[in-house]
């Protein structure tokens, strides 16, 4: 009897998958072993490199099995021929998803960025105030604490340098977990419109959003954190690379001479440092070579994200607290299955109990980035993406003011150019954006009258 071909792809891939898992445990194994005396192959983990493979290969025992499973359902037609009951029911809502029924005006409501109802001049002072406070709070002392945890060592003394923490994936873990259930908590509180996606739709997303934030982890130890806030100003350029791939998406002139601007004051206030100036930076090029690699990492995955949930967006009308439920999910999954392979948490867990601030860091950090996430939603909900845009433009140039006063970053007069070039690089896009918006509305109005006339 000659075996179906999904079948033989299915065996195949378990098994490959299966014997990754084995060998990465086994030198897993030899590295935990060679602790006390330190080999080659316990040397080799100290590069960032060796880490991503090992991430790669933990995630791989994930994805293999998962993608051969849902690829046989549909081969079967399963939801088609299952037949009723619970374990059946999770099956389509994880592979097939629900029927997209048509939205109601109040579910369309909630699904996209609305104006904001009818308020006095004082209720939108009051409201936008929160936005802006909370944002700034939240994500000003998790990037403060993002540079503590990665550039500085913990239990440092006269007489001894102290440890540096360096599992990155443990951090990302802990801020997608207290994200989730944030998420979770408010999806359950509140009412939201029909799930239709398929939940497996959301690892593309979530495993780009692990790797971006693990690339940013593994760049602070690399370049400064100012550096890395101006790099990120500059990830209009990846998105706009990425958009034309993923959505084929085309752009205005003054996008293109925008993104040359902030390339520009990068690029200025790059060449500007001055390594015996920065009490915490390295001279060595290797050092800055690798963080730059590094950063172009984390703007790459990052653009994916947002061009994939765009997508998503479009194509099932979920709301945006759904997508941050969807997304840390499989976000938990995959750094929570890496690091049970590879013993991160029993390492994170160790340096946890050697240094309660790192513990109180940890917590805080997560609660910053959960809530930072929340503040994100209701202030796109009640006053739109440009509003944002602007506070987070904002934010970033006080995360660059705030890190260089709390840790001594020094700027020279070329730097400091290259941060207003960028800056200002930013709200020019975004008046330009604007602008071209109010010319098409008052085309299409006055066309409107026209045609009222006639």
């Amino acid at each position: 009897m000659k075996m179906p071909r999904c079948s033989i792809g299915m065996f195949f891939g378990v098994s490959l998958s299966l014997g990754l898992l084995v060998m990465f445990m086994l030198i897993h194994a030899s590295m935990a072993a060679s602790e006390a005396e330190p080999t080659w192959l316990s040397a080799l983990q100290e590069f960032w490199v060796v880490r991503l493979l090992l991430n790669f290969i933990a995630y791989g025992t994930v994805f293999i099995p998962a993608a051969l499973i849902i690829r046989h359902l549909k081969n079967t037609k399963y939801n088609e021929t299952a037949g009723p009951g619970c374990f059946p029911s999770v099956v389509r809502m994880c592979v097939f998803g629900s029927e997209q029924d048509k939205p109601s005006l109040e579910e369309a409501g909630r699904s996209i960025a609305t104006s904001p109802v009818e308020r006095t001049f004082w209720q939108n002072f009051l409201t936008l105030t929160f936005c802006f406070v909370g944002l700034q709070v939240s994500y000003l002392t998790w990037g403060v604490l993002q540079e503590r945890i990665m550039k500085h060592a913990y239990g440092a003394t006269e007489e001894l340098p102290g440890e540096k923490f360096t599992n990155s994936q443990f951090l990302v873990f802990m801020n997608r977990i207290l994200a989730f259930l944030l998420a979770v908590t408010t999806i359950m509180c509140t009412r939201q419109s029909r799930h239709t996606a398929p939940l497996y739709k959301y690892s593309y997303s979530s495993f780009s959003n692990i790797m971006s934030s693990w690339f940013q982890y593994e760049a602070l130890k690399f370049v400064s954190f100012p550096t890395q806030v101006l790099a990120k100003a500059s990830k209009i350029i990846p998105v706009m690379l990425m958009g034309k791939v993923v959505s084929k998406k085309s752009y205005q002139y003054y996008e293109y001479v925008t993104a040359a601007a902030i390339s520009l004051g990068v690029s200025l206030f790059l060449l500007s440092r001055d390594p015996e100036g920065d009490k915490h930076s390295t001279t060595s090029t290797v050092t800055t070579t690798t963080g730059v690699f590094l950063m172009v990492g984390y703007m790459a995955f990052d653009s994916f994200t947002s061009n994939w949930q765009g997508e998503l967006f479009t194509q099932y009308k979920m709301s945006s607290i759904q997508m941050m439920a969807g997304v840390n999910l499989f976000s938990c999954i995959f750094t929570g299955v890496s690091l049970l392979e590879q013993g991160g948490f029993f390492g994170a867990f160790v340096f946890m109990m050697k240094h309660p601030a790192f513990s109180i860091h940890v917590c805080i950090l997560s609660l910053c980035s959960a809530s930072g996430q929340l503040f994100i939603f209701y202030t796109i909900s009640q006053f739109g993406p440009v509003t944002f845009t602007i506070m987070m433009t904002i934010r970033q140039g006080l995360a660059i003011l705030l890190s260089c006063v709390i840790y001594h970053h020094a700027i020279s007069l070329i730097g400091v150019a290259g941060i207003v070039v960028v800056f200002g690089s930013v709200f020019t896009r975004i008046y330009c954006n604007q602008r071209i918006k109010a010319l098409k509305r008052a085309a299409a109005a006055t066309q409107s009258n026209g045609t009222a006339k006639v």
